[in-house]
């Protein structure tokens, strides 16, 4: 008991000198380059970090991807060439998650059908949610059951105008709850497949563009990606508490959270999300550069969360899948994100276990997915 006085001095002794180095003005602070300074496309600094390197350029196991969206899969060209690119990924399935209905979707089975890749893709389904009203929830429900008897295995990619931009035949935005759709979120729970959302985009594309938000050059690049604007977009926490709202309400849908919900910069939120809803899964497209940042915390992440994620890349640009291999498979530091306008910080790797990656690469998806060719996978 008497050291506790000495104990609580030395707090705020400590306390009062970390508060004093913070007013403390920093070495150059305040000062100004001598020389013109560059700008943000020309500062492209060469790192003098020497340390090891391991590039992986082919999947230490074989991959469903869950969230592909390869050229529309018509003709034995286009086949052959998307396979030859899968093949050298070690790609075991691709899913064609752009959504095709109806003769679209007829076609692109054929074609596969009569391909040398009959096992390697298979075709999710797309609902057409544009000018919603009265008694579309059922119509559109009677439209993927025939898609599922046809050969889809899955719903999606939903994209993110459902719930951003989509109006309903009143004119009014048509909420990502809206039980009006019920009757299909039913349907898809019925025939045992999987929803894949896409809501929304990332937090920063809704908030002001100033230099304080870490998505400023993307934003400055591409103008269909700012949604800052509450006149005409709704902000990112509204469509989340809908979207969550959603979820609840249908227990019994298998539903996949498209680039994990645009929660990878939070995980521990993404993290409550499973906690809660058993039903709910996540994959990994379009966000390496934030758990590639975090390599420790995505890591026991991925480990806890082992049978709940699952992989996806979204854009089939086979260059780019090496750099999810590489932070998945090893513990390589400071290495390049693909687009540097997503990210100006460099990736790590996460060094996951083979139990989790195998679960990640292909296993949850062939629990989740029915109907998917297991003859490239080994167990």
């Amino acid at each position: 008991m008497p050291r506790r006085p000495v104990a609580v001095a030395l707090f705020a002794l400590t306390s009062a000198a970390s508060a004093a180095a913070q007013q403390r003005p920093r070495p150059g602070e305040g000062r100004q380059p001598e020389f013109p300074p560059p700008s943000i496309l020309e500062y492209r600094p060469r790192t003098t970090l020497v340390v090891p390197a391991h590039p992986v350029p082919r999947a230490r196991f074989p991959v469903v991807d869950l969230h592909g969206h390869p050229p529309a899969l018509i003709s034995a060209d286009v086949i052959d060439r998307v396979g030859g690119a899968m093949d050298a990924l070690n790609l075991g399935v691709m899913v064609n998650a752009s959504g095709s209905s109806g003769d679209r979707l007829k076609r692109q089975l054929d074609a596969v059908r009569a391909s040398g890749y009959v096992d390697r893709f298979v075709m999710f389904a797309g609902l057409d949610l544009r000018n919603v009203g009265p008694g579309s929830g059922e119509r559109i429900a009677a439209q993927l059951e025939a898609d599922v008897r046809a050969g889809a295995v899955g719903v999606g990619e939903i994209g993110k105008g459902f719930g951003l931009s989509h109006r309903k035949t009143d004119g009014t935005r048509l909420a990502l709850d809206d039980p009006e759709l019920d009757p299909v979120w039913q349907a898809a729970a019925r025939l045992g497949i999987p929803v894949l959302i896409h809501v929304a985009d990332p937090a920063e594309f809704f908030a002001p563009i100033d230099f304080q938000n870490e998505r400023w050059l993307e934003l400055a690049l591409f103008a269909n990606r700012r949604y800052h604007d509450r006149a005409r977009f709704p902000a990112f926490e509204e469509l989340m508490a809908e979207r969550d709202r959603l979820l609840a309400r249908h227990p019994g849908t298998t539903w996949v959270l498209a680039h994990l919900g645009w929660h990878a910069h939070d995980l521990a939120r993404l993290g409550r999300m499973f906690d809660s809803l058993p039903n709910l899964y996540a994959e990994v497209g379009a966000i390496l550069y934030d758990l590639g940042r975090q390599p420790r915390v995505a890591r026991e992440f991925f480990i806890k969360y082992q049978d709940r994620l699952l992989f996806g890349k979204d854009a089939f640009q086979p260059d780019e899948y090496p750099y999810y291999w590489r932070v998945f498979e090893t513990e390589d530091d400071y290495f390049d994100y693909y687009r540097d306008y997503h990210a100006f910080w460099k990736l790590y790797g996460m060094g996951l276990p083979d139990v989790v990656l195998k679960k990640v690469y292909y296993g949850n998806a062939l629990r989740i997915i029915p109907g998917i060719p297991r003859s490239a996978f080994p167990d």
